[in-house]
């Protein structure tokens, strides 16, 4: 498998559109003609991740963070560069999904609010525009009879996807009526005389990006000639995407309990904790790696928890005076996780592709007690 396509399907997973402006994505070594047979996922590239693709005979790394984050003067085989020189040199595409991930649809973010109970967690801030632009409503009037069959057509499409619902529409009965003029093919009626047939008014979502496609999709569906059917251009339906995950829990917890899940979760074997350490968390926050400012928007919110990888000195100290309590994971730790169920989501989209999570790949602080 090419891997152009390979990027085609991790663009379904995690659409490049939500990384911040700031951060490199995509395709940032090889070449997108490439046949790719195996695939290693990693969050950081360093030598010994470099080492093991070549011994799994790894012809594309995906990894988290960019292994280039500006842009370069010159590649050695020694220096900051190498690990860069050897990739290149052994023939192993690199792509970096990053930021678009934080920002993704059960990527890095949803899955830490996941662990720490946040239900219907909403992005903190740094936010990006939504990947389908903006939305439309389609209404189409389908006979009864085949409704089902087009409404699914349209969905098989792109339609009808709120956050994370799929197969929303809408469908109301009425009566339809038309009068097959001269060179007309009715499916129903005859040329000449007005026909009545009742009818389901069938409304649902579409993206931008996906109308034509969706249009297309029903059209072939219809058993009319000529579907009568309308298209509103929605305003303030756009899913927001951003940095971190803020909400109420679905039950509240001690933090206790929330580190036991944190722990089970993603494997922490140590955790830096700031403020209150036997509250009840009622109201929380979460943010991967390292989220500089977003903490500000947390302690305005009066959270009772916040989740991340890591927080400057002073960051720490605000939160502290606020009564907020922080729990830092480690900055890969709190992203480590997710390769999991990256695995296996990539996987069901490239089945031929055999997809390892590196063994290599690991925090590079070692926590030990004095």
């Amino acid at each position: 498998m090419k891997i152009k396509d390979i990027a085609e399907r991790i663009e379904k997973i995690v659409p490049l559109k939500l990384a911040q402006d700031w951060d490199n994505v995509g395709l940032l070594i090889g070449d997108a003609q490439r046949n790719v047979k195996n695939i290693l996922l990693t969050i950081d590239i360093t030598g010994d991740v470099v080492a093991e693709a070549k011994e799994v005979k790894t012809n594309l790394i995906i990894s988290y963070h960019p292994v280039i984050w500006d842009g370069l003067k010159k590649i050695t085989a020694d220096g900051p560069t190498s690990v860069v020189y050897d990739l290149i040199r052994a023939g192993i595409a690199v792509f970096s999904i990053h930021t678009a991930l934080d920002s993704a649809i059960g990527g890095v973010n949803d899955g830490l609010a996941e662990i720490v109970g946040i239900r219907d967690g909403k992005p903190i801030g740094d936010y990006v525009d939504s990947p389908g632009g903006d939305n439309y409503k389609l209404v189409v009037f389908i006979p009864i009879e085949s409704a089902a069959k087009v409404s699914n057509a349209v969905f098989a499409a792109g339609a009808g996807v709120i956050g994370n619902y799929s197969n929303c529409g809408f469908g109301a009965e009425g009566t339809g009526s038309f009068l097959p003029l001269k060179g007309a093919k009715p499916a129903i009626g005859k040329k000449g005389r007005i026909e009545t047939v009742p009818e389901i008014r069938f409304e649902t979502i579409v993206p931008a990006e996906k109308l034509d496609s969706v249009i297309a999709a029903m059209k072939k569906a219809h058993p009319y000639e000529t579907p009568a059917f309308d298209c509103f251009k929605l305003y303030g339906t756009r899913t927001e995407f951003g940095l971190g995950r803020i909400g109420k829990l679905a039950r509240p917890m001690r933090i206790k309990q929330i580190i036991k899940r944190i722990k089970k979760y993603t494997g922490a074997q140590a955790i830096g904790i700031v403020g209150d350490e036997k509250r009840l968390v009622k109201t929380a926050a979460v943010c991967a790696g390292s989220c500089g400012k977003i903490i500000n928007s947390v302690i305005a919110a009066k959270c009772d928890l916040y989740l991340t990888g890591e927080l400057k000195h002073h960051q720490a100290l605000a939160a502290q005076e606020a009564g907020l309590t922080c729990i830092c994971l480690s900055h890969t730790v709190s992203e480590r996780f997710i390769l999991s169920k990256l695995a296996k989501q990539l996987q069901k989209q490239i089945k031929q592709v055999t997809i390892r999570i590196s063994r290599k790949d690991a925090d590079p602080f070692k926590w030990k007690n004095l």
